[in-house]
């Protein structure tokens, strides 16, 4: 957002609590907590900028909200130190918060995630009857914290069923649609953990976008950790038909399915547990539409990944630890097949927390729902 908009944000929110000298002067505060930077950058002007903001009413909360619109992590984190300190002093004083404005702010999409879920934690502090009647309204939002709400009081609604009137129709429902709303994986384990005791049915692989249906080829070596940066045959010419030079000789690309309810890919179930090698794994994803997505990875190795041959990221890390969703890479996909290739180096640690080889991958909208591929396309696949 324009700093010189956030004046114009508070006034079109309806809260015009100081005149246009004021506004220019916490325009230009908020700029020199936007500008802030890693290694220190820009520290000393912002400490002073946010000494002039913790002086400022309730009113400037709205503006400098707006400012965390699109701030790098170091600038958000003083802009939101900004709002606490404002609001702190604002409730200490036995001064009153906006809450018509924050509410709007909240309601309003266009503006980030952060400083939404900051203006509903704002509006609940003051206000906890105000705050419970707009989380209904958040089951579908774009921020999964907010989302997070809402999705526990339909657990709780759930609950509450099946105590009070062991009213299980009702409760499975609630639980339904709790799944579908839920982004973080605490909530799903336990959704989906209490419709399974009710006897249904829940297909977390579908739940998530994991990508179970997979071609490999390896092992190629990771000797010295050089894998991650050698380019091996399948980044030159992944054809499904192709052949390669590996460690024991000739490789061809192979059909690998995972059953896992994660979507596990394991290299170490075709080739072993081997150690200081590099594979790679590709699967095709047809998509109905052009559209913007998200590939969101985890993989405890060294890895890079490539859309339709351009390469997305890489990580040349090894055993840090794993999770869903560990990586989240914005993409674009085209309208039919789109070739997703993956390669994960294994490195020449021996301890028993080092052995695995493996990677999950899913695909999504930016607000974690899972896209699913359409049909498959008509390819040429290697021999098994």
């Amino acid at each position: 957002m324009k700093l010189s908009c956030l004046y114009a944000v508070v006034v079109a929110l309806g809260f015009t609590p100081f005149g246009q000298a004021a506004a220019n002067e916490l325009d230009k505060s908020v700029a020199a907590l936007r500008a802030v930077g890693g290694e220190g950058h820009g520290n000393i002007a912002a400490g002073r900028a946010l000494q002039r903001l913790a002086k400022g009413g309730a009113g400037t909360l709205p503006a400098l909200l707006a400012g965390m619109d699109g701030a790098n992590p170091f600038a958000a984190n003083y802009l939101r130190g900004a709002v606490e300190v404002i609001a702190g002093n604002t409730l200490a004083k036995g001064g009153e918060l906006p809450l018509v404005e924050l509410g709007e702010f909240l309601l309003n999409r266009s503006h980030d995630a952060k400083p939404r879920a900051l203006a509903f934690e704002l509006i609940r502090r003051v206000d906890a009857e105000a705050a419970e009647q707009l989380i209904p309204g958040l089951l579908g939002d774009p921020s999964v914290d907010l989302r997070r709400e809402a999705v526990a009081r339909l657990l709780g609604k759930a609950e509450g069923f099946l105590a009070n009137a062991g009213n299980k129709p009702a409760a499975v429902l609630l639980y339904r649609q709790a799944l579908d709303a839920a982004r973080d994986l605490d909530q799903i384990k336990s959704i989906s953990g209490a419709l399974r005791e009710l006897g249904r049915n829940v297909n977390l692989t579908r739940h998530f976008g994991f990508l179970v249906d997979w071609q490999m080829a390896g092992p190629f070596h990771n000797k010295d950790r050089a894998g991650f940066e050698s380019v091996f045959g399948p980044e030159k010419n992944a054809d499904l038909s192709a052949s390669y030079d590996g460690i024991d000789g000739k490789v061809k690309w192979q059909r690998y399915s995972t059953g896992d309810e994660y979507g596990m890919v394991d290299f170490n179930k075709p080739y072993g547990d081997l150690k200081e090698v590099t594979g790679y794994a590709q699967t095709e994803f047809v998509s109905s539409i052009d559209r913007p997505a998200e590939l969101r990875l985890g993989c405890k190795n060294a890895w890079k990944i490539w859309l339709n041959g351009e390469l997305i990221f890489g990580r040349d890390e090894y055993h840090r630890g794993m999770r869903i969703d560990q990586y989240k890479l914005p993409v674009q996909l085209k309208k039919g097949g789109n070739t997703i290739l993956v390669k994960a180096c294994q490195n020449e640690q021996v301890e028993d927390w080092t052995v695995q080889w493996q990677f999950q991958l899913r695909v999504c909208d930016a607000t974690g729902t899972g896209i699913h591929s359409g049909r498959k396309m008509n390819r040429e696949v290697a021999a098994q």
